[in-house]
This record gives C-alpha cells, structure tokens and sequence, in this order.
C-alpha cells in the first residue's frame, strides 16, 4: 500500500544559492592537492556565503580535511585558485601565509595554553590591540560562550565543552572573515555533543561570522548546517541544504553514505514503477517522467518512509488465503528509542524499516512492507 501525502515546507533558516545576490566570502575553483601518486584534493571547486555554515562531511580519507588545511593555509595547493573576501590567498603565482590571512580555526584538541588563564587564552589573537579593546573583547566574547565567571580561571580546570567554549572564543577574537572548525566535536563525550553542537551554532549565528567546519558524523551535519558539501575522492559529491541532499541525493554515494539507504528496482512504464513495495506513480519519484518509459531503475527509500507488519503465515499456509508478507526480516538494531529492521524483499531488494521500539519484531518474521510517502523520492539508473 503507497499512501502520498503533502511534503513539508523547508526550514526557512537556510538560504539556497540562488538566494544569494554577492560576491563569496569564501571561493575555492580548481582547487588540487597532490601527495606523490595521490591525489587528495581533485580541482575541489565550492563558495561559501556571507554568514553561512557550511560543512564539509566526508569519510576518512576524502580530502575535507586537506582541503581545510589548505583553507586555513597550513598546507599550499599544486593547483587553483583560494579566495578569501575576493583577495586571492593561495593560487599559481601567489601565497600567504596562515597569520596573514583572516581566518581563524578551532582544533580538535581545542589547543589552549595551560600556562595562562581563560581570559589570556581569549586575548591571545588580540594582544596588539590597545588594551582597553582588548579587555572589552574578551568580556564580550567570554559573556556570548557564558563563561564570563571563568575569565581568571585555569583552563585545566574547565570541562571538555567549557574548553570549546574558550577555544571559539579565542578564534573569534580577532573577527575573522572566516572561521574554521576541524572536527569539533571528537573529542566530546557523547553526551555532550548533542548540546555543544546546538551551542557552537548559536554562537556562530550570533557573531555573524562565516564558518566551514569538517567532520564524518553525518547527524552533526544535518543538525547544525545551512548547507553541507559531501565530499568523496577530493571532489564535492553534492553541496546543498541538509534536508535537500539527505532526501534528494545526486548520486549513489551520497545516497548511501548519508543515513540507511534501501533500493527497490522496477521499470518505468506508461508513468509507474512496478516494485516489490507495489506501483510506484512516477509523481511521486523526483524527475521521473514519461521521457524515461521503459527505463530499469532502482528508487531509493529511508527507513521512516516504510513500515512492516507481521504477516499471518499460519493462515497462509493453511489455505485461508491471508497475507503472505512481501519480505522476511533479516537484521535487527535497537537504538533505544527505536528498532531499525533490515527487511530483503521477495524479489531480493533490501530496504530499512524504522519502528518505534514497542514495535518488537522478530528476526526471520515473514512481514508486509508498506511504503509511506512524504516525500519525493529519489531515483537512479537500475544496477
């Protein structure tokens, strides 16, 4: 059974490209970075706004952090060009340096001086200001992260998030064009992450400043976002807003490296798609239509678009003719607020079932899978 509903409006926080009417703060064309045989960086071109955070989301190995190395000037790119408020930091002809540019990067260790005290770590960046500047800006930024009361502290003496708190301060201290974040949240207990990531988005928002951070943890880039540039082989996969590049991924690896992805394969005709979930109308799959007729394609669905219900063997097998289900449950993951159920379908795709964790099903259940639509769905040529 396919029921269609009505999509929900996009969150209205976050700006698409075509909503911005100027220059980037931050521009990188034809960007390369080359280690021997190995190409990290392949001709990486991407903007980014006045204002906006954007997040480079990648798996290890991809290039994001090479690439906010070469950012941040740490590291000189074989080719392209960097751009930072239109004045040209790196490219064939020219360079300049980490100090010199108006960047400023948090590091996943925080890196704070144990030897002075928070307000000092504050002033570090600062300490050519006249004095009287230089106090105000530490208070003001130390009463934006609410730590005003910790100014004459250690900082050994601060827990992991306070320790964030001051190092984000410190690089927000000389207003930077740009401030960079290297992962981070590594090295937060989880339970910490969840708020700390609503916290660094609050204080970015509130200063105004641009922000590209990195990291791998898909949920940290969803949440704390405008747009997110996924990342692969050194080359931006998709750049977009979160929503946007979770529910209509341009390819195949973005599809599968962001949340649990399931493919049911079926052939375009006469404007539906046969599946093993049923008919799919082509109006309710992104930029299918009739020009495709007679096309195999595989239709991607998430684990909160289906749902699975037991389905009545015994009466099946007994000739009363019940619901035989339409696939079996092959893995099961309890999350604590829910199960997610790995579910292979009678014709052999494998789709995810998300329940709420009352919802206890076993593993080999025959079930039916229903697919509930709130959501254009994305496409991709049959494999």
């Amino acid at each position: 059974m396919i029921e269609q509903t009505v999509p929900s409006a996009a969150d209205d926080r976050v700006r698409t490209d075509d909503e911005h009417d100027g220059e980037p703060v931050l521009d990188l064309d034809g960007v390369t970075r080359e280690f021997g045989v190995e190409t990290a960086v392949d001709e990486l071109s991407l903007s980014v706004y006045e204002g906006e955070l954007l997040t480079l989301l990648g798996p290890s190995g991809c290039g994001k952090t090479t690439t906010l190395r070469l950012l941040a000037g740490l590291d000189r790119p074989d080719g392209g060009t960097i751009r930072v408020d239109d004045d040209v930091v790196a490219g064939p002809d020219s360079f300049v340096a980490p100090d010199d540019r108006d960047v400023g990067l948090v590091f996943q260790s925080f890196a704070l001086f144990p030897h002075l005290s928070v307000g000092e770590n504050v002033a570090f960046g600062i300490d050519d200001w006249p004095a009287d500047e230089r106090e105000a800006r530490v208070d003001e930024l130390l009463d934006l992260v609410n730590l005003a009361d910790y100014r004459e502290g250690s900082p050994d003496d601060l827990s992991g998030g306070q320790r964030q708190r001051v190092a984000l301060a410190r690089s927000l201290a000389p207003e930077p064009d740009v401030l960079l974040l290297d992962e981070p949240f590594s090295n937060l207990d989880v339970s910490l992450r969840t708020e700390m990531r609503e916290e660094v988005r609050r204080i970015i928002k509130e200063t105004g400043v641009t922000a590209v951070s990195v990291t791998h943890d898909q949920e940290e880039a969803l949440s704390i976002s405008d747009r997110v540039a996924v990342i692969s082989d050194g080359h931006v996969e998709q750049v977009g807003r979160p929503e946007v590049v979770f529910e209509q991924p341009e390819s195949r690896f973005v599809a599968e490296f962001l949340g649990q992805a399931g493919f049911v394969s079926g052939t375009l005709d006469d404007g539906a798609v046969e599946t093993d979930l049923g008919t799919l109308p082509a109006d309710v799959i992104e930029g299918l239509g009739r020009e495709y007729d007679g096309a195999r394609v595989d239709v991607m669905v998430r684990p909160d678009d289906l749902v699975a219900t037991p389905a009545d063997e015994e009466s099946f097998e007994a000739g009363a003719g019940a619901d035989p289900g339409n696939g079996q449950i092959v893995h099961r993951q309890y999350t604590g607020p829910s199960f997610v159920y790995q579910v292979t379908l009678d014709g052999g795709d494998h789709v995810y079932c998300e329940h709420n964790h009352a919802d206890d099903l076993a593993l080999d259940q025959r079930v039916r899978v229903d697919l509930r639509v709130d959501h254009p769905l994305a496409w991709f040529p049959a494999e």
